[in-house]
């Protein structure tokens, strides 16, 4: 399976009303899930795709492709002096990534609680598969909560930042 395959693969998965897709061959397997927690009913099952085998012969060497199986949210206990979330709009990932706060090492954060946010500024960079997609905006306001550590993964829809609305 070539990268262009699992790229359609997300956005199917993306765009569908699919929560995982699981693929097993004899030399690799891939699951791609999408909002894990939301399932709710403990007998649904993941709907099976049918995807024919690429055309190209494997290369000699070449490592199995794996995805991390996505882990559980940690359930979150609201301390005393922290934000509500109901006064608040939730800046959420666009998709399954690794979530950074700088566009390399050495540079300044892209935000920080209390800076001010208009649609259009870059908030954070989420690396999909060696690309780095700049995440900006959509709403106007102040950044109360960044609610994810930098480098850590991310899941599909996952909250990031929690924005006072201007």
């Amino acid at each position: 399976m070539d990268l262009k395959e699992i790229q359609a693969l997300i956005k199917f998965v993306s765009v569908n009303a699919v929560d995982e897709v699981e693929i097993n061959r004899k030399d690799f397997k891939l699951v791609i899930k999408k909002n894990p927690i939301q399932v709710t009913q403990a007998t649904m099952s993941p709907q099976v795709v049918n995807i024919p085998a690429p055309i190209a012969a494997p290369v000699l060497g070449s490592a199995p492709v794996h995805t991390p199986a996505a882990m559980p949210a940690p359930a979150a206990a609201s301390p005393v002096g922290e934000p509500k979330a109901d006064n608040y709009i939730t800046i959420k990932s666009p998709m399954v990534g690794t979530f950074y706060r700088t566009p390399n090492p050495d540079a300044p954060m892209f935000v920080n609680v209390g800076d001010e946010v208009k649609p259009g500024k870059v908030v954070c960079i989420i690396e999909a598969m060696k690309l780095f997609n700049e995440i900006e905006s959509e709403i106007s306001g102040r950044i109360v909560k960044i609610l994810v550590d930098n480098a850590s993964p991310v899941e599909y829809d996952q909250p990031l930042f929690l924005v006072e609305p201007a």
